[in-house]
């Protein structure tokens, strides 16, 4: 049963990028979110917690918005909806959601949905999947106002230059015509701004370099030869890329498609397809790098 979940959100999450490759040149993975034109966070958040969804829960959600053309990011279960007042369609089908529990969890609490651990089970930590329904499955729910600030394009991009000046230690270079992190110098190597096609674009790439640099051994110590091999390259790539949607989701940001994502995805995707828990591990490693970025910055921010 646990090997069916890793299973059903991997290929939920792969046939998610062959549908944004199928595109052709419009093509977008499903980390690649538009903007919510209903106001909604782009993070995915539960109804009911109002919290914000994290690390393979967070790309399950945008591969599942992506995929059915939802335009807000509010979740929930069939009894958290019902429990607004609403109801799920007939016929709609529910995403997958994983919730981890953990050896402190047997003791007895709560589970995602409300649903009582019971005590003395399982010693984990172990996954269990649960059902969500986007809004738009949804009729007649009183849904929570959304508190997330909406702020206009202009502050979005100060807010940007705020975010990234105050990450400590974060030798940022600009120059030449690639972007690339360097363990060796462990410096950031940006084109000039100018040169970029979208202001988007210059942030989601400095994002994703950024993220391979939290990975050094004086921040995170990140290294993934053990877990993926001759592979970890491409792991080491999806966890940069699926780390910088997270951080810059969470900054009130969109995520948009770099010119090098291609070269990728067939790398991705025989990742994913080769180890359905492939996709657990590097989501878990780039929320940590998304998390570390955030914090990291809010300690310098004035």
């Amino acid at each position: 049963m646990r090997a069916d979940v890793y299973a059903r959100v991997t290929d939920a999450i792969v046939a998610a990028i062959e549908s944004g490759v199928a595109r052709g040149k419009d093509w977008r993975m499903p980390w690649h979110r538009r903007r919510d034109p209903s106001g909604s966070p782009m993070l995915p958040v539960n109804v009911a917690r109002g919290a914000a969804y994290g690390g393979v829960n967070t790309l399950a959600l945008w591969a599942a918005a992506e995929a059915r053309g939802y335009p807000g990011g509010l979740w929930g279960t069939y009894r958290q909806w019902a429990e607004l007042g609403g109801q799920v369609r007939k016929g709609e089908r529910a995403a997958t959601v994983v919730y981890w529990r953990f050896p402190d969890a047997a003791k007895g609490g709560e589970a995602e949905d409300g649903e009582e651990v019971e005590e003395g089970a399982r010693r984990g930590p172990w996954a269990r999947a649960y059902a969500v329904f986007n809004a738009a499955q949804v009729d007649g729910a009183a849904l929570p106002r959304d508190a997330a600030p909406r702020l206009p394009e202009a502050a979005r991009i100060a807010e940007a230059e705020a975010f990234f000046a105050a990450l400590p230690g974060l030798d940022l270079r600009h120059g030449g015509n690639a972007a690339f992190y360097s363990p060796g110098t462990d410096h950031v190597q940006m084109p000039p701004f100018a040169d970029f096609r979208t202001v988007g674009g210059y942030y989601a790439t400095l994002a994703h370099e950024a993220a391979h640099w939290t990975g050094h051994p004086s921040r995170l110590a990140r290294d993934l030869t053990g877990r993926f091999g001759g592979q970890a390259y491409a792991a080491e790539e999806l966890v940069a890329e699926l780390g910088a949607a997270f951080a810059l989701a969470a900054l009130g940001f969109t995520a948009e498609p770099r010119e090098d994502h291609a070269r990728y995805v067939a790398h991705w995707l025989g990742l994913l397809r080769g180890d359905r828990r492939a996709i657990f591990t590097a989501a878990g490693k780039a929320q940590a790098a998304a998390d570390w970025l955030i914090a990291a910055a809010k300690q310098r921010a004035p």
